[in-house]
């Protein structure tokens, strides 16, 4: 039997002294390229649907073919020259400290590498199918879920993200959270790597072809079957506002606090005419202290009552323990304080500590980057929660990316998610995880829209075993690792001298 390192050995004896090193270099070069074009398309804050799936391809079609130096090389550069744009975001826009982002671009660049040289080192050893794991479970594991109990980012550092525009695999989460669009994402281009490498027979290409599939036909399946089980509540119609407003956070008492105070009045009649049951608006519209808190209670909770509604509305909130970035809903003046607050950004207030929900409702509040960590969406719906109404403030550039990132955690714990986002989009999604409305939104101008949800019903399989995909992929990588230490499975002992450089 012909084994893939007995191939390379020959391809390699061949080419020394008849191949030039510019040529290699120019191989090694249109690989790193290719695949750096290929992340930057496929995720990002605005990822094209399916490119991530092929983004590590020509990384991976390298592996079994050029030393390990060498393949180590060009995926860290990919990795690193495709997520480049992440830099300015970071650093701009989120005004964060430039030495995290370059831990956090650099290490995951690192890991990435050291991904793609287990794939290799297993795949040179004839263990194929350990071969097709080893990228999507160590990358899952290391990068994405340990670094989100770590890094204090929740699972905002995800490549399955990049999928969240495709119905049918979004919904994998329901089953798996966001870990499990991650692993089909390089599980997908891994299985599709090996099958090209050098050396590997024609019947092992297709049981590796035909497991995949299956594997990936299953997963969305019972993802579309569980995610519909659970969006089986109640519709509730919600509507969604975004004032106009200068650039800082408005105070109350000021005459554009009560500018907008008034146009928030009205347009929860207009809202309520149309048959709406709660209203949402942004987060940090206004900002008030505590003995001011009147000028909105009063006119807010005068037209919730009139119209048997609720209102809910994000103001940065002084209080005499320190400011807190507050949802506050009328009629009754439920308070609830953001628990995840942006590094840097927000460093002058105070984190909140406790779920709340309106009293008589089983909706709850969350604030923006709340919804990046599973676990806080998770408990919510856990506590009985089936709508999430979620006051948002978002970048600009960073609108579809971070209402996605919402619509991801609709899927996982099955619960309707109304995000109205300043400076971003006025997004609606049901416990599907389906958007059935989106609006861009700007402070030149106001924007509102309504839209149905249907809300929670039965509970997903992740709400019921959390992050089992997690702890299931952190065993993948170890096993993984396990089998590259031991002895190849066929074909002869590797010479020190060829290939292995690493």
């Amino acid at each position: 039997m012909t084994s893939t390192e007995e191939v390379v050995r020959e391809e390699f004896s061949g080419q020394t002294g008849r191949r030039m090193p510019g040529r290699e270099l120019m191989v090694w070069s249109a690989v790193t390229v290719s695949s750096a074009v290929l992340w930057s398309l496929g995720t990002g804050l605005h990822p094209v649907p399916g490119v991530a799936l092929l983004a590590p391809l020509p990384v991976l079609w390298l592996a079994p073919r050029r030393p390990a130096p060498t393949v180590y090389a060009a995926a860290v550069l990919s990795w690193l020259g495709g997520n480049a744009g992440y830099w300015s975001y970071f650093t701009d826009t989120l005004e964060q400290p430039g030495t995290t982002v370059v831990a956090l671009l650099i290490g995951s660049a690192l890991v990435f590498g050291a991904c793609v040289l287990l794939f290799r080192k297993l795949l040179m050893q004839n263990r194929l199918g350990w071969a097709v794991l080893a990228l999507p479970a160590t990358w899952t594991a290391a990068a994405e879920y340990l670094f989100g109990l770590v890094g204090g980012i929740g699972a905002w550092w995800s490549i399955g993200y990049s999928q969240a525009g495709v119905d049918s695999i979004v919904r994998v989460a329901s089953l798996t959270g966001v870990w499990g669009i991650s692993f089909l994402v390089l599980a997908v281009p891994g299985a599709l790597g090996a099958m090209t490498a050098p050396g590997i027979r024609t019947p092992r290409r297709l049981t590796t072809a035909g497991v995949t599939a299956v594997v990936v036909t299953c997963a969305i399946g019972a993802g579309l079957w569980c995610s519909a089980a659970a969006s089986s509540g109640p519709v509730t119609r919600i509507g969604l506002v975004a004032l106009a407003q200068p650039p800082m956070y408005v105070p109350v008492a000021s005459p554009d606090g009560a500018r907008m105070i008034a146009e928030a009045v009205t347009a929860v009649d207009e809202l309520a005419d149309q048959g709406a049951e709660v209203i949402v608006f942004t987060e940090k519209a206004w900002h008030a202290r505590r003995s001011e808190l009147f000028l909105l209670r009063d006119p807010l909770t005068a037209v919730a009552a009139r119209r048997g509604i609720h209102v809910v509305i994000g103001l940065e909130l002084e209080q005499p323990g320190g400011t807190v970035n507050a949802a506050i809903a009328y009629p009754g003046e439920t308070i609830y304080a953001k628990r995840y607050l942006v590094p840097g950004l927000e460093s002058g207030l105070q984190p909140g500590a406790i779920p709340v929900q309106i009293p008589g409702r089983s909706w709850a509040l969350a604030i923006c980057a709340d919804l990046d960590h599973p676990a806080l969406v998770r408990q919510n719906r856990i506590d009985g929660a089936t709508l999430l109404l979620a006051p948002a403030l978002d970048f600009g550039v960073d609108h579809w990316l971070h209402s996605r990132m919402a619509a991801v955690r609709a899927v996982e714990s099955g619960i309707a998610i109304a995000r109205p986002a300043q400076l971003g989009e006025l997004t609606a999604i049901d416990a599907q995880g389906t958007v059935r409305a989106s609006v861009r939104t700007g402070i030149t101008e106001s924007h509102s829209v309504q839209a149905d949800l249907r809300t929670a019903g039965d509970r997903t399989p992740y709400l019921r075993w959390g992050d089992w995909f997690g702890a299931l992929a952190i065993a993948l990588a170890v096993a993984c690792g396990f089998a590259a230490l031991r002895r190849p499975a066929t074909g002869p002992r590797r010479p020190r001298a060829l290939l292995d450089q690493s």
